[in-house]
């Protein structure tokens, strides 16, 4: 004999009517009688359909993820100093106080914090508990040490900013110049670079140096800010900024003051940690690529023939740069109308100025 089923509704408006009365209610016994005797079904038959019956039941507490003991305020002013206890306290290799630690330290000694003493009673805070707070709301060591978003920076306009920098030629050395001593030994091909951050224009110079030399740098500048006798190099004149690394010619107090006359700011890299949590830069590439594409697809033709001189060096050079394939990173199609828009005025050439 097939069992007999109750339909779905049936048990729902009775678990509903149940509901509402209390455990111990003898209205909930006539209640389960009379529904029996009007479906033909027995009392245990009803009691087990009932137990039957899926129950939809939530997956979490509907206080989930809210302190149950203290108020979310005092719970998360207690993260606040778990969390400064644990920056303050660290060192360069990562290690810190332990989140118990750090508990007990605020339980047994006490802390003085810019609103005052703050000392907890013993059982106050939990371990676990307070480890997953400061997870949920981000004061984990991972969330705190996070760097910022690093921000590129570039110029707006032309001769807004020049990159400048030096670099070994791949040459290493030519032959001796005119003005060298014989008591010295051979000094360094040198490769000096500007780069403009806005437009990516480049002008480059070999020049024979022993070590970063001020006289040497401040002559490639003169050079280039100098109106040039090619229109296929538009860069010249006065920038508004030279930003270069922490060298021995930023430091120098005669191209300082050589700067200042001109008018010209000179900004360094900011030295590491020095800017907070973020990441300060050390290069952002735009001086160092030119250098990259000279030695890669110009140095390496040395091979079958080497400049004799200086001057030889610098006139192979200034070829390879008119005809160097530009890239698309930067605005090259600022040249050369909207480039000499923003132009300062140039430094005058002299016949007798290297």
């Amino acid at each position: 004999m097939p069992r007999k089923t109750l339909p779905a509704e049936v048990l729902v408006d009775l678990s509903r009517r149940l509901a509402t009365l209390p455990a111990r209610s003898h209205e909930r016994r006539l209640l389960i009688a009379s529904t029996a005797q009007a479906y033909g079904v027995s009392e245990p038959t009803l009691y087990r359909a009932l137990a039957e019956r899926v129950r939809p039941k939530a997956l979490r507490r509907a206080d989930r993820g809210v302190p149950r003991l203290l108020s979310t305020e005092e719970m998360e002013r207690y993260c606040e100093l778990v969390a400064a206890i644990k920056v303050r306290t660290s060192n360069k290799k990562g290690r810190h106080l332990s989140t118990g630690q750090s508990i007990r330290l605020l339980e047994v000694s006490g802390i003085s914090t810019p609103d005052g003493f703050v000392k907890l009673p013993i059982g106050t805070l939990n371990k676990t508990t307070v480890n997953r707070y400061l997870h949920q709301w981000g004061y984990d060591r991972t969330t705190l040490g996070r760097p910022p978003p690093a921000v590129r920076f570039q110029a707006e306009h032309s001769n807004d900013c020049w990159q400048f920098d030096m670099s070994p030629s791949d040459l290493k050395h030519i032959e001796a110049p005119s003005w060298l001593r014989a008591d010295l030994k051979a000094p360094t091909l040198m490769l000096f670079s500007v780069v403009d951050d806005r437009s990516g224009t480049a002008y480059q110079e070999y020049r024979c140096v022993y070590g970063e030399d001020v006289e040497s740098a401040l002559r490639f500048l003169f050079r280039a800010m100098a109106a040039k006798e090619s229109p296929d190099h538009p860069l010249q004149g006065i920038p508004k900024m030279i930003y270069q690394d922490c060298g021995p010619v930023s430091r120098s107090q005669i191209y300082q003051r050589v700067m200042r006359y001109l008018g010209v700011e000179v900004r360094t890299h900011m030295p590491a940690g020095s800017d907070g949590r973020r990441t300060t830069a050390q290069a952002t590439g735009k001086a160092e690529r030119p250098f990259r594409t000279v030695k890669e697809m110009h140095e390496t033709l040395y091979h079958f023939n080497q400049p004799h001189d200086e001057a030889e060096a610098n006139a192979w050079l200034l070829n390879f740069l008119v005809r160097i394939p530009r890239p698309s990173g930067h605005l090259f199609h600022e040249h050369p109308a909207t480039y000499s828009m923003n132009i300062r005025p140039p430094i005058p050439r002299s016949s007798g100025h290297p």
